[in-house]
């Protein structure tokens, strides 16, 4: 059997994580979760709420959906200093969350996206500067966004009507620690692109050359080097790029968590003080699917929807039609897209004869 050069090596493990193939396992868990849910909670009448719907909300859900999306693509258009078309961009920004919804959250889209820029055009090192950039900017939304939303929601960002004290306990504490750990590793990364890389990377070496860790040093040698680079790639951009880039992530980020309200005022009686309740809520909810393992949080997700909403909404019934709403707008819409996104692109990039071979893998 012939040996891969680096550069098919490459495009081989890209395309085996793009496989259509891998939409049929989150498809079967989330269904079957979905399907249980409702099998153990249904009473006839309690979905009378879906005659009483609200046209307005509805829209109003799917403009933000597409807001969202607009926001993404215009961010990684500009971010990438203008050499990705809107076409390209669009295309990269599917597939960035079609990978998302078939790859584990802990994993995400973030190991797609730079072999995407570069398949682009863009040279390895700065896609990886790119995406290192959005990282950072997402942390520090989810940074300076929760305080704003515990002032506001308080104690009530728990679920203590669905979950009984020690659990609450819990989930607080993984919250916390969770903040702690993202504002940590935001600050490091502002610190390595702007002030000081190189110490940054003898930090990483350092820490995961200590017993224990060793496993990792050398992931931890690779990422002190991607700091370096990306250091290097976007520390002479001025203050009208970042400018760009914080207000495109905190639309784009604002956006995706306002998707739940809408969608709950669109069939359930909402006051202004529980829609912003239910947003800050999901900072709460985001931590559950931070360590979900399965792909896209497949499962999970819909598992633990009603313990976070539930109250807003009502009957577990009516919850459970809520939750495979939710995830229909919000990831089988991208399974369905990145479908339909993955043989353009392909084909684009490698030739039809690639994408029938992809496609029919």
């Amino acid at each position: 059997m012939p040996q891969l050069t680096q550069p098919q090596a490459e495009d081989q493990q890209l395309l085996d994580k793009l496989r259509p193939s891998r939409i049929v396992l989150p498809v079967l868990i989330g269904l079957s979760v979905v399907g249980f849910m409702f099998w153990r909670s249904y009473k006839p009448g309690d979905l009378a709420p879906l005659a009483n719907a609200k046209p307005l909300w509805l829209l109003l859900m799917l403009v933000v959906l597409v807001a969202r999306d607009a926001g993404y693509v215009y961010r990684i258009r500009y971010l990438t200093e203008k050499v990705l078309s809107w076409r390209a961009a669009l295309d990269v920004i599917m597939l960035w969350e079609f990978s998302s919804c078939v790859l584990p959250s802990a994993v995400g889209g973030t190991a797609v996206a730079p072999v995407l820029l570069h398949k682009e055009g863009i040279p390895l090192g700065k896609s990886v500067a790119y995406i290192m950039a959005t990282a950072m900017l997402d942390n520090l939304y989810y940074v300076l966004m929760v305080p704003l939303v515990v002032l506001i929601g308080g104690d009530a960002l728990y679920p203590h009507e669905a979950l009984q004290g020690g659990l609450v306990a819990t989930l607080r504490v993984g919250f916390v620690l969770s903040y702690v750990f993202v504002t940590a590793y935001a600050l490091l990364m502002l610190y390595a692109i702007f002030v000081n890389p190189q110490s940054v990377r003898r930090l990483f070496i350092r820490l995961f050359s200590v017993r224990g860790l060793r496993r990792w040093r050398n992931k931890a040698y690779q990422h002190g080097n991607e700091l370096v680079l990306a250091s290097a790639q976007l520390r002479g951009n001025g203050w009208g790029y970042w400018l760009r880039a914080a207000l495109s992530t905190a639309f784009v980020w604002t956006a995706r968590y306002l998707v739940i309200g809408c969608l709950i005022a669109a069939f359930i009686n909402v006051s202004w003080p529980e829609f912003w309740l239910i947003f800050g809520r999901n900072l709460t909810y985001k931590v559950i699917l931070l360590i979900a393992v399965t792909p896209g949080g497949a499962g999970i997700a819909e598992g633990a929807f009603p313990t976070f909403f539930g109250k807003f909404i009502g009957t577990p019934t009516m919850t459970n039609f809520m939750v495979l709403l939710y995830r229909i707008v919000t990831y089988y819409l991208y399974l369905v897209l990145g479908a339909v996104f993955l043989p353009r692109w392909i084909t684009r990039i490698y030739g039809k004869p690639k994408a029938e071979q992809v496609m029919h893998s």
